[in-house]
């Protein structure tokens, strides 16, 4: 029997092996004999303040970018501003091999999201990276960084931006890094975009694709953010979601009052709040402003094909997650982010806990997140919700009612319409070019890749069809739980090290 178990054991070795072309495995190996000096120069890219609001601490983070690309021999390195300043750039450099066909651009980011230190565990600080045995929800235990390469997958780095994104910076400029120093040489054209604006809403990245617009022609973009699948398996998605944002404001009373004294006669705006939120959806999820799902652009049967084929994680998400039942009836997870969707995404009015008293309070907030399809206008779609809100009976302003205006209407909300919302993109998985990307990736991996038409996130990919007429394809690589844009983000290290080996087998298509 043991014999037997050996021989199983070994074929199942050589089939993973197999699955893996010749190339990527020199990679891994360069990779394992290197990971100690691989870490510890992401740890110090880690350990500089990168957050979106902060300029210099942007530019110190460009300026890190642009040395490790020059030590990598990059060429053309440079940083993209916009016409207008003021601005966080863009960090561009190039590799234009002889001969090569075809041109990929490589597109990260290097800001992050606030942070609020009294948030994350209390072993850890945003910009000191640590080295974790495992996830802080598996117990993992703080470890010195090894002055040698032993290294192992499970473990994780937390840090602001491991994952999202400077965890892509680092990957791309690895997989470049370990194609030269194992002798292999790129298939095809590199370019590299590293933005500086991502967490702020790109403001200004229109501007720079349009004014660098012939420097930045390629066959394709390969946008490295977001997580894997659920499953731990790679995944190509295919399109985002766009995104659009509304705060809403119901008024009533101008002076909190007395529920004893008023309640069941003034009107309540929490309870305004609640039933014209409650108005938005039925019991099924489905949302019930008026052609909300109209203008969507359906799926093509490649796209239909592989959305089947992606591995449910329903169950294993609800145990993560510690919920029984999801909001959208008959529809997995996959399924619902391929549909347009209308969140809350906060409300407040009067106080709660420790701090509530018997009063009816004088306003009530909400702030309602959408994200679009492809085929949604986002302009169009916060006019759906506008119209949905006045056929509830609304007067809707947008600033501070007068009293002339409390006395002519019986329900005023003041609505504010978000003014950057991005629309959604989404590329054909039909296209000659993802046929080579897909079979690229595939050698790096013996499990299922998994195609997404369109991944949850909202990234501005509409900016690059717009001004360049790209195609772009996003390659995640962070793990699933890695807490992006909350404290204790991290990266798992065999996601990292599956990236930069992601990445190469991209910079090597011919």
């Amino acid at each position: 029997m043991v014999k037997l178990y050996y021989l199983f054991f070994m074929i199942s070795l050589s089939q993973q092996a197999s699955a893996q072309s010749a190339e990527i495995l020199t990679i891994r190996k360069y990779n394992n004999a290197n990971a100690g000096i691989i870490i510890r120069e992401f740890a110090e890219f880690l350990s500089i303040p990168n957050i979106a609001a902060d300029p210099t601490g942007l530019q110190k983070n460009a300026e890190f970018i642009m040395a490790i690309m020059n030590n990598r021999g990059i060429k053309k390195v440079q940083l993209l501003n916009p016409s207008t300043g003021g601005a966080a750039p863009a960090v561009y450099g190039e590799v234009l091999v002889p001969g090569a066909k075809q041109t990929l651009i490589f597109y990260a980011h290097y800001d992050g999201q606030p942070v609020n230190p009294a948030q994350w565990a209390k072993e850890l600080s945003p910009f000191q990276p640590k080295l974790f045995t495992n996830a802080l929800f598996n117990a993992g235990t703080n470890i010195p960084f090894p002055s040698d390469n032993n290294y192992k997958r499970d473990w994780r780095i937390y840090a602001r931006g491991a994952s999202d994104d400077k965890g892509g910076v680092y990957a791309i400029l690895n997989a470049y890094d370990a194609i030269i120093k194992t002798g292999l040489k790129p298939g095809c054209n590199l370019k590299f975009f590293f933005e500086g604006e991502e967490e702020a809403g790109s403001p200004h990245l229109g501007e720079i694709l349009e004014k660098y617009k012939g420097l930045l022609q390629s066959d394709l973009w390969i946008i490295c953010d977001g997580p894997v699948h659920q499953t731990g398996k790679k995944q190509i998605a295919f399109g985002v979601r766009g995104d659009a944002h509304l705060d809403l404001t119901i008024y009533a009373s101008k002076r909190p009052l007395h529920s004893g004294h008023y309640g069941n006669w003034a009107p309540n705006p929490a309870m305004m709040m609640a039933k014209l939120l409650a108005s938005m959806k039925d019991e099924n999820g489905r949302v019930t402003v008026k052609g909300f799902y109209d203008d969507v652009i359906p799926l093509s049967p490649t796209e239909q094909k592989a959305l089947a084929e992606v591995p449910s994680v329903d169950e294993q998400m609800k145990n993560e997650l510690g919920i029984s039942a999801v909001e959208t009836t008959g529809m997995t997870l996959s399924e619902a982010i391929n549909q347009p969707s209308l969140n809350i995404n906060g409300m407040q009015s009067g106080n709660v806990g420790k701090m509530a008293s018997n009063q009816i309070p004088t306003y009530a907030t909400a702030v309602i997140d959408l994200r679009l399809v492809l085929g949604n206008d986002w302009k169009r779609q916060q006019q759906k919700l506008v119209d949905h809100i006045k056929a509830q009976g609304y007067y809707v302003t947008d600033h501070e009612p007068t009293d002339q205006e409390r006395e002519k209407y019986g329900k005023i909300i003041k609505v504010i319409a978000g003014d950057e919302g991005v629309n959604a993109q989404r590329t054909s998985m039909d296209l000659p070019i993802i046929q080579k990307v897909t079979a690229a990736i595939k050698k790096t991996t013996s499990d299922q890749l998994v195609l997404q038409p369109t991944m949850g996130g909202t990234l501005p990919l509409f900016l690059f069809e717009k001004h360049l007429k790209a195609k772009t394809i996003t390659v995640p690589i962070a793990n699933h739980d890695n807490n992006q844009h909350a404290e204790n983000e991290n990266i798992r290290i065999g996601n990292l090290f599956d990236g930069i080996e992601t990445m190469c087998s991209l910079m090597l298509i011919k």
